[in-house]
């Protein structure tokens, strides 16, 4: 039996890549694969109905929907409206790191199965975190414009402008999983000392790698501290006018986790202090960052566009991860990363 399948890409990761994955992950099954091509990052993500960090529309999901049993996308909307419309689709593949878009209650009552993928941009995410950590520390924003201006700058030379040095300095990291612990890969081999807040990482992962400590430590030790942590309850602005207070003078901050981890405000108070010497930001308590915020202006940061987990490979390795749960699904094997498995227990 042919089974229809919903490729709704966008951009970023293509339709065409996520068809190319699935014909190459199963190759002998009968697959009528429909494609999609959804807005995002032409148009930014955001919430949709009940669900967040989607791209399109319901009626636009719905429409394309009809008739199909398998969905894979990144930005898809699965949401209350869209299940009620599609009583064939039983499985929706989503080539993220979490659910987010997916209204997994109401999934779970359609009985619809809702697989993600982790990890799937460990790696670039990573890579760009290092790229703003060095950036920041070396006060590279700010000469870059400079010179681009035509200003050659001497003066950055001068003993208090100077940057940091990665060895032989201590570097914090908020969140020891998947991104963090690559970092702190990375950090060691160049000379860092690392230390690590994360209460649910277990000591034997840390070994000959990094020291776990208390927020409060980890923040007053610290010259460098970097952020992996995701937005719960328990970290919902996290660090705040105390928590940069307590960071040493001249330090650096970097976030290319989440914007709602961190209170702007009062980072942009300690650059134009001195209080921070730098900091690097991929992510933002408003996407895209508005006109005239106080961060495109504050001196010493380095500022890229939600970006981070952008490269081709990640858009490759989140079509591959998405079509490999598809294959497993029509093996009737069990899916590897299943947000609501009591779906298929059922």
């Amino acid at each position: 039996m042919t089974t229809t399948v919903l490729a709704a890409g966008d951009h970023f990761v293509l339709p065409r890549l996520l068809t190319e994955e699935l014909r190459a992950a199963a190759p002998e099954a009968p697959l009528d694969v429909r494609e999609l091509t959804l807005p995002w990052p032409h148009t930014p993500f955001g919430p949709v109905a009940e669900v967040d960090e989607a791209s399109g529309t319901e009626d636009a999901l719905i429409e394309a929907l009809r008739g199909v049993r398998v969905c894979v996308t990144q930005m898809a909307p699965l949401t209350e409206r869209v299940l009620k419309a599609c009583p064939d689709l039983e499985l929706f593949c989503i080539s993220r790191g979490g659910p987010v878009n997916a209204n997994l209650a109401a999934a779970t009552r359609h009985g619809v199965a809702v697989s993600y993928a982790p990890g799937r941009n460990a790696t670039a995410t990573a890579e760009h975190t290092l790229a703003l950590l060095l950036a920041a520390a070396r006060g590279i924003g700010d000469v870059h414009t400079d010179l681009k201006r035509g200003a050659w700058r001497g003066d950055y030379y001068d003993y208090d402008a100077c940057g940091i040095e990665i060895e032989g300095c201590v570097v914090g990291l908020v969140g020891f999983g998947a991104i963090g612990s690559r970092v702190a890969r990375v950090l060691v081999a160049m000379g860092a000392r690392v230390l690590v807040h994360d209460p649910y990482v277990p000591a034997e992962a840390l070994a000959g790698l990094a020291e776990q400590v208390t927020l409060e430590e980890l923040l007053h030790r610290s010259r460098i501290v970097s952020l992996h942590a995701r937005v719960t309850d328990e970290t919902l602005g996290m660090i705040g006018r105390a928590q940069i207070a307590a960071m040493p003078r001249g330090s650096v901050l970097v976030n290319c986790a989440r914007g709602a981890l961190v209170d702007y405000d009062a980072v942009c108070d300690a650059l134009e202090s001195g209080h921070l010497a730098g900091a690097g930001f991929d992510v933002f308590p408003a996407e895209p960052v508005p006109a005239g915020a106080r961060l495109l202006s504050a001196p010493g940061v380095v500022l890229t566009p939600h970006i981070a987990g952008g490269s081709r490979q990640v858009a490759h390795k989140a079509a591959r991860i998405v079509a490999a749960e598809v294959s497993r699904f029509l093996d009737g094997k069990p899916l590897a990363h299943c947000a609501n498995p009591e779906v298929l227990a059922a």
